[in-house]
């Protein structure tokens, strides 16, 4: 089993921005980062392979050119790096992982039934 810890996560003020961090417990295959708003249904924010240096990453609509996502497979850690915040994205923000050695097409990069492991989540709040 594999724990995932998310951190960074709090309060700011539209136009700003956040850095979240995830820390897995052992390495792990793709990493994402997936937020819940109130009343609404989770979805998927990015994703990084994070078993490889330079792993492919993929970004939902809605945060392209804003959000970037990282990882550093040395310490088993990813990133999202968020810039640019707008009110729509306060939520909570979840950590997810696949089992290291585990891969799937890459069509099912936002696909949650293929991570294995999650955090408790932390939550963003952007105010107007």
């Amino acid at each position: 089993q594999v724990e995932l810890a998310e951190s960074g996560g709090g309060s700011v003020q539209a136009g700003g921005s956040l850095r979240l961090s995830c820390t897995a417990s052992r390495s792990t295959g793709r990493m994402a980062w997936f937020r819940q708003a109130p009343s609404k249904e989770r979805e998927v924010v990015a994703s990084i392979n994070a078993s490889i240096r330079t792993g492919r990453t993929y970004y939902a609509d809605s945060v392209k050119g804003r959000f970037t996502i990282s990882q550093d497979s040395d310490k088993n850690m990813a990133y999202l790096q968020m810039n640019s915040l707008k009110p729509e994205d306060t939520a909570i923000y979840y950590c997810a992982a696949r089992r290291f050695g585990v891969s799937y097409e890459e069509r099912y990069w936002r696909e949650q039934w293929t991570y294995h492991y999650w955090g408790q989540g932390t939550q963003v709040t952007v105010s107007a």
